[in-house]
């Protein structure tokens, strides 16, 4: 079963074990790190969880972590261009609004079909845990976050282990786990992507309009003057 008590879990310092294994802090059985296989996009997550079937591991616990992009399925939010904000003032619930996808993880969690006790456990991949969600009314972007604490192996994108930012916000711990990273060569390129940010020059002239206006109306003007100057250098 999944192991909750160990010591890689729980985010304590593991004592020094000259066998190279965790034990768990009750001292009986043993805590096996966690594997994190790490892909460039998601589309090659797909593919290998459609290889883990059809190997004798298809029965190991799981979990795959993607954007809310793939993963949201809330009517008003999954439409939105910026689901990430709408998903967390809903879930703050600062319009006296909920949402009842979030409050149904567990149904999806606990399913027969994500879960190994059953012996019906399958490798399964995104396409299968949203469609799974949308019959269950339950949201799939946080059922595998929460699958994330018993599952072996963690399938992710790259940036999710190589942004520290997403690795905090994913709650993903590395230290003595496995990483495995598909194409390795790609590092690079993403690792730059990761720090990089492409602006538009419409994007850039609507800032500017918006700083005008700030300027012209004394508003804070001695931090939006430079600001409007950096972008009509720009443009």
């Amino acid at each position: 079963g999944p192991c909750t008590e160990c010591s890689c879990s729980s985010g304590k310092e593991p004592d020094k074990d000259p066998s190279h294994t965790k034990k768990k802090e009750n001292g009986d059985g043993l805590c096996v790190p966690k594997i994190f296989f790490g892909t460039r996009t998601h589309k090659q997550i797909t593919q290998i969880s459609r290889e883990l079937k059809r190997t004798a591991y298809s029965c190991v616990p799981m979990t795959i972590l993607s954007s809310r992009d793939y993963t949201c399925i809330h009517p008003v939010v999954s439409n939105s261009s910026n689901r990430n904000e709408m998903c967390v003032e809903l879930l703050e619930g600062k319009q006296g609004k909920s949402c009842s996808y979030f409050h149904g993880v567990h149904k999806l969690s606990e399913h027969h079909a994500l879960q190994s006790a059953s012996r019906v456990y399958q490798a399964w991949d995104i396409e299968d845990l949203v469609s799974l969600g949308r019959k269950l009314r339950a949201c799939p972007y946080f059922t595998a976050r929460e699958l994330m604490v018993g599952a072996d192996i963690v399938f992710c994108p790259y940036n999710y282990l190589l942004d520290p930012q997403i690795r905090e916000s994913m709650d993903i711990k590395l230290k003595d786990q496995v990483v495995i990273l598909d194409e390795a060569h790609n590092i690079e390129d993403c690792a730059r992507e990761s720090v990089s940010y492409g602006v538009s020059e419409s994007q850039l002239r609507a800032a500017r309009e918006e700083l005008d206006f700030m300027v012209n109306n004394n508003i804070r003007q001695k931090h939006h003057e430079p600001l409007r100057a950096v972008c009509c250098s720009l443009i």
